[in-house]
């Protein structure tokens, strides 16, 4: 029945790859099975027969698909079915797609859709690699014209050795995250994520992992030898060459003079009348086609953009090749807030506020791997006014999203351990204005959010972009592109770290690589710049994160139980976790390894609460002094509870420094007293002193230790007096 199955195996990182092609799916353009180790992606690709009309880019989808009857759950939501991306999911779709969106032809306009279905995922062997390597085949083997193969491995750093596609455990020991995709020549991608590791430790895995993918790369040639079917013809989109040159000789000279300047605004201005004189020009020369010739004007910007770059050495804004454009850094601007930090950059500008939260707040994750929680959490907006536009707020894309997981990476490895700092951290990075690599303008805000906030960061961590032009074996780079450089520009080359090493990279391509040679380059580019702006701007604003946390902030208290205690705090149908909480004002959260996190407004409600779990939670130590509350009041003396279902006797004798006639005359049912364990006998009852306590905690001197002077004097008796009314 499956005459055109076919299988092909090789091994990677010593484990077997096998790819099945020809069983499944039979009607996509090309679709392949992916098996390594127990870990299965089922990738297809298809393409449309005719161009999308009245679009001016290649109509790219690329979907990663998780399945959670892959790892064996049922999905969390209402419905019991998968829902909308998860935020993993999106990040996957976005590593597949841009190693391989500048390989298509440029002046294609067919629909291209891939989708990778993960159906079955082993811990030992992540998935997300095996989507890449997977529509890599799907493509290649298909008729969707193409400039492959790629491939892609992940590369970790575990006690000091490179390790290829390790496993989710190995992830956790490793001190990088990188992703490498390859053509069979050069780096086409890299997406990392890293615990201040040197240049050179992160050039050296680049390079491992290129390495790598060399061997794979192979391997798909040879698949596609087999079953790979001929390229279709496709109707190019590119503007007529008479077209071009007329709108060249028409208005090059006008588009020099409009893109001279160092404002964004300006230069937009300056635009209008440029594409009012070609259409008013060349409409009638080429009727019908304004779109065309709105085209034509666009890469006659890059064409002026790039020959000034490559032959002039001059940028659009008149800044040297390695000049950062100017800097400003502010901290509190919000009052309310936990912290807040701004970063400007030329006309980039973004506003990140921190909230921290108790560790309930962590969010719940539903995914394919074992992260379940998550406690610090980076957001991204990016909203139509940052750019000048109009257009209404749909919630966050996957560009949003990338940018957010981006300064997430990137500040990660200095963030304060849960033991550390026990608290949820969530970022949110508002773009107030863009031109160009807001992403790293996000990561130098929210470590001065942080810091402001009071959160003992390691180290503060920036971010910058290098730009780069090519022209055949001709390159150049440039630090800090705005949005110009990027458009028209072959890369976006963006690294975040502290001021000795790298914390995160993200590379987007137009052109189908890098060569060691420009990598490296980039790497000491970003390096240097990233430290210019730690040291003349960011730690100028603030110089270390602040001693204490804003007064709205939550506090927090933490402490460590015996897990078999744990019934005893929470109490029968949690009435004693609920008498805590609701008695000192705060929010008790208990793990189940012990962990014990107390938060609330007031420090001192806060250890208040901490006594009381700790003195459930471990028996009263003779000698300790706590604060309780009176429950009962006998002739003999006072039944005080010291925590929840604790309570102790105080006798008369002890209930004063004085002496006590009655119990009623010192104490009354409710009040709050202090006391101090004189014993706990052999059947567990508690014996407590207010006497001791008050001698200790409030210097308070017995009666029988009083000075003479301050004894109530005898009362004087008038003999005569007496005598008198005897008489």
């Amino acid at each position: 029945m499956f005459e055109n199955a076919r299988t092909f195996e090789t091994e990677l990182a010593g484990r077997k790859l096998v790819v099945e092609t020809g069983k499944l799916a039979q009607l996509a353009s090309g679709e392949c099975m992916v098996r390594y180790g127990d870990t299965a992606v089922h990738c297809t690709a298809t393409i449309s027969e005719k161009p999308r009309e009245g679009v001016d880019f290649f109509p790219l989808s690329v979907d990663y698909e998780e399945k959670l009857y892959a790892v064996g759950r049922i999905p969390g939501s209402f419905l019991r079915r998968e829902g909308r991306p998860t935020e993993k999911a999106i990040l996957a779709s976005r590593v597949i797609d841009r190693p391989m969106r500048p390989l298509f032809p440029k002046d294609m306009r067919n629909d291209v859709s891939i989708v990778c279905t993960v159906m079955s995922v082993d811990p030992e062997c992540p998935p997300e690699t095996v989507a890449m390597i997977g529509a890599s085949i799907a493509v290649t083997i298909s008729k969707i014209p193409w400039k492959g193969p790629t491939s892609a491995v992940s590369v970790g750093m575990i006690d000091g050795q490179y390790v290829i596609n390790p496993s989710y455990a190995d992830q956790k020991k490793s001190r990088m995250a990188v992703t490498v995709a390859s053509t069979d020549t050069l780096v086409a991608m890299i997406e990392a994520g890293a615990d201040r590791v040197s240049d050179q430790e992160m050039f050296d895995a680049i390079m491992f992992g290129h390495e790598a993918n060399q061997a794979i790369i192979r391997f798909i040639k040879d698949i596609q030898k087999e079953v790979g079917v001929e390229k279709m013809e496709f109707i190019s989109n590119d503007p007529d060459p008479d077209m071009y040159e007329a709108v060249k000789n028409l208005a090059i000279e006008d588009v020099r003079a409009a893109l001279d300047t160092d404002d964004k605004r300006v230069r937009d201005e300056r635009l209008i009348p440029v594409y009012e004189k070609v259409h008013a020009q060349l409409d009638e020369a080429y009727p019908e086609q304004e779109a065309k010739l709105d085209e034509c004007l666009y890469k006659l910007q890059k064409y002026v953009v790039r020959r000034w770059l490559l032959d002039d050495g001059k940028r659009v804004d008149g800044r040297g090749i390695n000049e950062i454009r100017p800097l400003a850094a502010e901290v509190g601007l919000l009052p309310r807030v936990h912290g807040s930090g701004l970063f400007t950059r030329g006309q980039t500008q973004v506003l990140t506020a921190l909230t921290l939260g108790q560790i309930s707040d962590a969010q719940i994750l539903d995914g394919l791997d074992d992260e379940e929680t998550k406690r610090y959490m980076h957001q991204y907006n990016f909203p139509s006014y940052s750019v000048g536009e109009t257009r209404p707020s749909r919630g966050p894309g996957r560009r949003e999203i990338g940018h957010g997981a981006l300064a997430e990476r990137a500040l990660l490895p200095v963030i304060p351990s849960l033991e550390e700092f026990p608290y949820t951290l969530r970022l949110v990075s508002e773009v107030l204005s863009s031109n160009g690599s807001t992403s790293q303008g996000s990561i130098c805000a929210s470590t001065l959010a942080l810091m402001d906030a009071g959160v003992p960061i390691k180290e503060p961590v920036a971010g910058i972009s290098c730009g780069l032009v090519t022209e055949g074996d001709r390159f150049m780079t440039m630090v800090d592109i705005q949005g110009l450089e990027d458009f028209f520009g072959d890369m976006d080359f963006k690294v975040a770290g502290t001021k000795d090493g790298i914390t995160a990279i993200q590379m987007d391509l137009k052109i189908d690589g890098l060569t060691p040679a420009i990598i490296k380059e980039a790497l000491e580019k970003t390096h240097t710049a990233r430290n210019y702006i730690l040291d003349e701007v960011m730690l100028k604003a603030i110089a270390k994160p602040r001693e204490e946390l804003s007064p709205y902030a939550p506090k927090m208290l933490t402490t460590t139980v015996n897990p078999d205690k744990i019934g005893d705090i929470i109490g029968k149908s949690g009435k004693v976790i609920k008498e805590i909480q609701t008695s000192c004002s705060v929010d008790v959260n208990i793990e189940e390894d012990g962990q014990v996190f107390i938060a609330g407004l007031d420090i001192e409600n806060c250890r208040r609460a901490l006594s009381m779990i700790e003195t459930i939670a471990n028996d009263p130590e003779v000698g300790a002094i706590y604060k309780g509350k009176v429950t009962r009041l006998m002739n003999f003396g006072a039944f005080v509870e010291i925590a929840p279902g604790k309570e102790g006797l105080v006798h008369i004798s002890h209930l004063d420094v004085r002496r006590v006639d009655s119990v009623e005359s010192v104490v009354q049912v409710g009040d709050e007293i202090i006391v101090q364990v004189l014993e706990i006998d052999d059947q567990g009852r508690i014996n407590l002193s207010r006497r001791n306590a008050l001698i200790q905690v409030e210097g308070a001197v017995p009666e029988n230790e009083l000075p003479a002077v301050t004894r109530r004097p005898p009362a004087r008796r008038d003999h005569g007096d007496r005598d008198r009314r005897r008489r």
